[in-house]
């Protein structure tokens, strides 16, 4: 089937008056320096058929002639597709190698317009810097700035940088380094015929002021607070990122409010926003942002959560799906690795691990990042209430494991809490885990008692256990959600009786969702059946589970 319309990764040429072979190698260029795609000769911009001239029918000639007109060769494939009349495809892969320019020296690329057809347009040396680095070939961050020297580095800040060490654990023994040598250590310089060069690195996290203005005009952030359409704060910030990093948590300390749960006898203050989650995610901002491009890294506030967005995409091998699973590398290595090393960044390079992990922890709802685009990485963290029965689950387990739960343990957990009486193939497409981690989860979590299984073989199934369900309300869902067959409510009434001191008629209203009458009769069943004695008589009679029976 050919297709109907242009998008990023289709565009139709019309071939009935012999297209520039020119043309062919700018849309296979463009093809090549964005995602790939297929070039069709012989469909108007229409979608109409009209067909392949004859010069261009022949596609082994074709593909050898693309090949030797493009640097580096592009190696396509071609097919005739007959249609109504004869359709030439070209499949053009995206290329992994670098930027790919015709023989003449054109380089282009592919865009989305403004009304959402497809279009090529030229790649200027400007952009090269973000394509290398999405292709993980360039490391702008490691970058030194040929104008600058050691004097552009203020001194407040190196005393800064020591503080943020001392204060965040970072590696103690850089502390014991000559300034010079403690630059050369963390890659904010390099040496260049005995001078020292800084780098964008170094600039970024300790130079003045104006050298950053000057020479990475592109650093800059904002942080705001929306009340409804109100506008609380609204501070744009252009200091070194150490500064700024302090003054954003600042920020974030006098509007994160804190709200009391119950943890059995204690009671604990749990903030909206996770702290360690949210200095992860701000420090992954800046770690990852392209420093090539202008904009901004901002942090918003609002009613609804909290946003912490930054200029460039998804590097590649990264998206949505697999942000919890592909290997950590970031935008700016050299960047990553002095936050790291300074303690700042998560040493393991698994920031996004204790984003999630700080909602999961208190059953919150995940972060989102499906507002993120090709050119922006947005997280947005939504405000909730705590999920008091989950946070003890976890708390408990983890103390009586005497380490944290795993990351895809507080998954699996928190998708039984929103999808009780899952099987293993649900859970694995919710978590985006594999079946068989999602199988090794279950069976450790059943061991332990956290969760239980009902039915066998393909009817197989997995809830939380009674642990989570501390109250009568509670208890209450765990119960329903065993089974609701009504050849079952004796049983499950018996279930609900045997986890509560006593029960009352409207306790089986509530379990079952069935009228006062038809509860007073199934509890009058079980208590002439010896199962079940009333405490009193009346209305508001109460009974509880006879251990005898």
């Amino acid at each position: 089937m050919l297709p109907k319309k242009e998008t990023l990764t289709i565009e139709f040429k019309s071939d009935k008056s012999k297209v520039q072979n020119s043309d062919i190698f700018d849309a296979v260029v463009a093809f090549a320096n964005t995602e790939g795609g297929d070039l069709y000769l012989g469909i108007e911009d229409s979608g109409e058929v009209t067909g392949v001239h004859k010069d261009h029918n022949d596609p082994t000639t074709l593909g050898a002639y693309i090949a030797n007109n493009t640097l580096p060769p592009v190696s396509i494939r071609a097919e005739i597709i007959e249609d109504i009349h004869p359709v030439l495809k070209i499949s053009v892969p995206k290329s992994y190698g670098g930027i790919v320019a015709t023989i003449s020296g054109k380089v282009q690329r592919r865009q989305i317009k403004a009304d959402g057809t497809p279009e090529n347009v030229p790649m200027y040396p400007s952009e090269f810097a973000t394509r290398l680095s999405d292709l993980r070939m360039l490391d702008y961050s490691a970058m030194p700035v040929l104008e600058c020297s050691i004097d552009d580095f203020d001194p407040l800040e190196i005393e800064h940088l020591r503080n943020v060490i001392l204060a965040y654990n970072g590696e103690r023994s850089l502390l014991d380094l000559p300034v010079e040598d403690l630059f050369k250590a963390l890659g904010f310089v390099r040496d260049f015929n005995g001078q020292l060069i800084p780098t964008i690195t170094g600039i970024l996290m300790i130079g003045r002021v104006d050298a950053i203005k000057r020479y990475i005009p592109t650093h800059t952030s904002s942080f705001q607070v929306l009340s409804g359409t109100d506008v609380k704060v609204n501070d744009d910030i252009c200091l070194p990122l150490l500064s700024t990093i302090d003054k954003i948590n600042t920020y974030m300390e006098a509007w994160n409010p804190e709200q009391e749960i119950e943890m059995g006898l204690f009671r604990m203050s749990v903030p909206d926003f996770n702290k360690r989650a949210y200095r992860e995610a701000l420090v992954n901002a800046f770690s990852h942002r392209d420093y090539s491009k202008m904009g901004r890294v901002r942090v918003a506030i609002s009613d609804e959560g909290l946003t912490i967005a930054n200029p460039g995409g998804f590097i590649e091998g990264v998206s949505i799906k697999n942000l919890l699973t592909a290997e950590p590398h970031g935008r700016n290595p050299q960047l990553a690795d002095a936050l790291k090393r300074i303690g700042l960044a998560e040493k393991t390079g698994r920031g996004i691990d204790r984003i999630f992990e700080g909602s999961l922890i208190y059953g919150n709802p995940l972060p989102d990042y499906s507002n993120s685009t090709p050119v922006t990485v947005s997280l947005f963290i939504p405000r909730s209430k705590p999920d008091s029965q989950i946070a003890k689950l976890i708390s408990n387990e983890q103390n009586r494991l005497g380490r944290p739960l795993s990351l895809n343990t507080l998954l699996v957990l928190n998708m039984l809490k929103d999808m009780p009486r899952s099987n293993i193939s649900e859970l694995a497409e919710a978590t985006n885990l594999s079946e068989i981690i999602t199988k090794t989860i279950l069976d450790t979590s059943i061991e332990c008692g956290i969760v239980e299984i009902y039915g066998s073989g393909r009817n197989r199934t997995y809830i939380l256990s009674p642990k989570v369900y501390s109250t009568k309300s509670k208890r209450i869902g765990y119960v329903r959600q065993v089974d609701i067959d009504e050849t079952r409510y004796p049983e499950l009434i018996i279930n609900l009786a045997k986890t509560n001191d006593f029960i009352a008629r409207a306790d089986v209203v509530q379990l079952l969702h069935v009228d006062d009458n038809k509860a007073y009769r199934l509890l009058k069943g079980l208590v002439s059946q010896g199962i079940l004695e009333p405490i009193n008589k009346g209305h508001y009679a109460k009974y509880r589970y006879r251990d005898n029976a």
